[in-house]
């Protein structure tokens, strides 16, 4: 059964604390509860995908950000056990960058963690999170994960 209308728009961040470290935060909610991943959530009707990503980062960790370029776009696309689509999210990845505030887990989030780069590459599930931190990194460190 599906369990609403997709797709649905979804922004993520690579934020970095320096060229050594980036946050992950561990998922609270469906899809992928429990697994490592980037800051984000989805996109409010009337806002940018910009707008969309500095309020899911500060509602999520209560960090301020600066927004760098976008990574990519990647699609996320998961099945019920009878085959109908259960969540289907388009998510805008972006580079950011650290300005403000100390990262305390909160609404989406149950943790988070500043990780060397590859130790949060280690500690993601999703392959194509891993594929984001690697381009963000080699994009804006020149780092080669």
């Amino acid at each position: 059964m599906t369990t609403g209308i997709w797709p649905r728009l979804g922004v993520g961040g690579v934020i970095w604390r320096g060229d050594a470290a980036l946050l992950l935060v561990r998922r609270r909610n469906m899809p992928r509860a429990g697994e490592w991943s980037l800051p984000g959530g989805r996109v409010e009707p009337g806002e940018s995908l910009r707008q969309a990503l500095a309020r899911e980062v500060r509602e999520e960790t209560g960090l301020e950000i600066e927004i760098g370029p976008l990574i990519d776009v990647v699609e996320s696309i998961t099945r019920d056990a009878a085959g109908a689509i259960a969540f289907h999210y388009v998510l805008a990845d972006f580079t950011a960058h650290w300005r403000s505030g100390e990262a305390v887990a909160a609404t989406d989030a149950s943790a988070c963690r500043w990780l060397a780069p590859r130790e949060a590459i280690a500690l993601v599930s999703w392959p194509e999170t891993a594929r984001i931190i690697r381009q963000s990194a080699s994009r804006t460190w020149n780092l080669n994960l």
